[in-house]
């Protein structure tokens, strides 16, 4: 198989280039570099099965392909809320853009949707079938509405031009190559208590979130890809926690003496988040395998590892 990764250099697209280069695949990582970094996928680079390209999927491109996992996007909010239009652009052209392509080569295209589509939702946990409740004009708006847009895009290419299509909307996801200052909160906490500061809770810290391992991500995105299913299929750990009980279990692993603060909750961040999996277990025979306390554990590690590399190199 000769797959093309958009945002081949991120935090998730890294690791499905990993995964696809072990089964011995050809893999051609394309990215612009905004939220993904060379070193990411730098041990590839050279080998005969790996080609790395600097391109922004807003522009289209022409290549020979068998499989598109289109993964490029800015996905945390301090990233995609920096250029809003620029999100809503990548969101739009950029999926255009690749269906475009895939229907030019015959390649079956994923595209990496969001649990971000169901807003804050009022139905808890969240089936694919939930339509969601977003507010279209927010600061959120530009990626909750961007992936909306994105998956209308994939349907509407299937039904005119029968576009091999799989959708999958990805829950709250960490583990290493996550970005120090991507203001995700699993790598806000994390930094933050290595650095020996307070955790920033914000809200009161009962909103509610559910945290899948990327390793256990990366192996349902490659288990859709390689079904007959067309989704949306959710995958994400089912596992809920709220956000003080995060801040407190990571806390503990780094300076249980460390103080937990509180500040406003921002604009339009979800009270409550967590997957329902069904389909994915019934369709995928997928479900998350790695406990938090485990991933949180080699999280920390890693960036425990990237501060001290920081530190040496001042």
């Amino acid at each position: 198989m000769r797959n093309l990764i958009t945002g081949g250099a991120g935090f998730l697209g890294s690791h499905l280039v990993d995964r696809l280069m072990q089964a011995g695949e050809e893999v051609i990582c394309l990215d612009n570099y905004f939220t993904g970094r060379k070193a990411n996928v730098s041990n590839w680079i050279g080998h005969s099965n790996f080609e790395l390209i600097r391109h922004d999927v807003t522009e289209p491109i022409k290549l020979e392909v068998d499989r598109i996992w289109h993964l490029a996007c800015p996905a945390s909010p301090i990233h995609y809320q920096f250029n809003p239009i620029k999100t809503a652009k990548t969101s739009f052209l950029g999926t255009y853009n690749m269906l475009g392509l895939a229907r030019r080569v015959g390649a079956r295209f994923l595209l990496a949707s969001t649990s971000e589509i169901y807003g804050d939702p009022e139905i808890h946990p969240q089936p694919e079938s939930y339509r969601g409740c977003v507010n279209t004009i927010g600061i959120r708006s530009c990626y909750d509405e961007g992936k909306r847009i994105a998956e209308t895009l994939c349907f509407d290419y299937q039904r005119m031009h029968d576009t091999e299509i799989r959708v999958m909307r990805i829950f709250n996801t960490y583990g290493p190559r996550m970005l120090p200052d991507d203001g995700r909160v699993v790598s806000n906490f994390i930094v933050q208590a290595l650095r020996g500061e307070s955790i920033t809770v914000y809200g009161d810290g009962s909103q509610t979130r559910s945290f899948c391992y990327v390793d256990d991500l990366i192996e349902g995105m490659i288990r859709l890809m390689n079904s007959n299913e067309t989704g949306p299929i959710n995958i994400g750990n089912p596992g809920e926690f709220t956000i003080r009980q995060l801040a407190e279990l990571v806390r503990d692993r780094i300076n249980p003496d460390l103080k937990i603060i509180t500040k406003s909750l921002p604009k339009d961040d979800p009270l409550q988040r967590q997957p329902l999996i069904n389909l994915a277990k019934q369709h995928l025979h997928w479900e998350p395998k790695i406990a938090l306390s485990q991933g949180l554990d080699i999280t920390i590690e890693y960036f425990r590892e990237q501060l001290r590399h920081t530190s040496a190199n001042d």
